[in-house]
């Protein structure tokens, strides 16, 4: 049965909005889909542990949705600021200083919102649709917790089965029946671990459905991937190297990966950044 909406989950500090904002545009543009689009950003203000670590401003969040509702007039971002529940939960925990940063852990918090709807899809800022979203959102996953792809280099180094989490397409009834969440919580609080959210939900887990790799492509874009995945990947040439190339990093993204599928969507985002830009100009 396909629910009434298309709920998403972001979760970031100010500087997601680029992430966002190209995520959000290849959604709307590769889906033929007309039910509307529900997108949350959690975000948080943690300073104290880094100057850069501000909320994502309501400005940015007001802009995002004036967007949105241009594709369809019942789409809408909705900004949560979880300052409260983060100190409470998080403050001082052995993860706070993790490999990421500590909005990585917001979507730990995702039982504890009011009104969480539920079928909860979260994504991680830094990918593109190559092709419609209802692929993977009416993916049936009664009975279990979450739906996941598996990490590409976790997978070899270790377990078969270890997923990405950044896309996670949640069964929210059954989630709060398990308390996948509190569970994964208590880790955070008591244990370090490596991959901290992502090892805390993993580890976790009583029952997930593993997706086909086409739903989180980490390393390559084939015609049927659906989710292309920017993360931080190893390059062999010119010699073994990591690098973090983003979609929004337009033009080394171009450079690197000589993609020409996605142009349509990154000659918009241009445009809109240029135009935030503009309106939000000192005068």
């Amino acid at each position: 049965m396909k629910s009434d909406s298309i709920n998403i989950l972001f979760s970031g500090n100010d500087k997601v909005f680029d992430g966002v904002l190209t995520c959000m545009l290849s959604a709307f543009k590769r889906t033929k889909d007309k039910r509307p689009f529900h997108i949350y950003i959690m975000t948080m203000d943690v300073s104290h542990i880094k100057p850069e670590y501000t909320p994502i401003s309501q400005e940015k969040c007001d802009f995002l949705d004036r967007e949105a509702k241009r594709y369809n007039p019942l789409n809408k971002v909705i900004r949560l600021d979880v300052s409260d529940l983060y100190a409470k939960e998080f403050a001082g925990s052995p993860n706070e200083q993790c490999y990421c940063s500590p909005y990585t852990l917001l979507r730990l918090f995702m039982d504890m919102i009011e009104d969480a709807p539920d079928k909860w899809l979260y994504l991680d800022v830094d990918i593109m649709f190559n092709r419609d979203i209802a692929l993977l959102y009416d993916t049936d996953i009664k009975g279990y917790e979450y739906a996941a792809a598996r990490d590409h280099y976790g997978k070899y180094l270790i377990h078969p089965n270890y997923i990405n989490a950044g896309v996670l397409l949640f069964n929210m009834r059954v989630c709060k029946k398990t308390g996948i969440f509190k569970k994964a919580r208590h880790l955070i609080k008591t244990r370090k671990m490596l991959f901290a959210d992502q090892d805390a939900l993993y580890h976790s887990t009583l029952r997930k459905k593993m997706l086909p790799q086409r739903f989180n492509d980490q390393k390559f874009l084939h015609k049927h991937t659906v989710i292309r995945h920017f993360s931080k990947r190893l390059f062999y040439l010119p010699y073994p190297h990591t690098d973090n190339i983003k979609q929004w990093h337009v033009s080394k993204m171009y450079r690197v990966f000589g993609y020409d599928e996605f142009d349509d969507i990154l000659n918009e985002y241009l445009y809109l950044k240029g135009k935030y830009e503009h309106e939000t100009e000192p005068v």
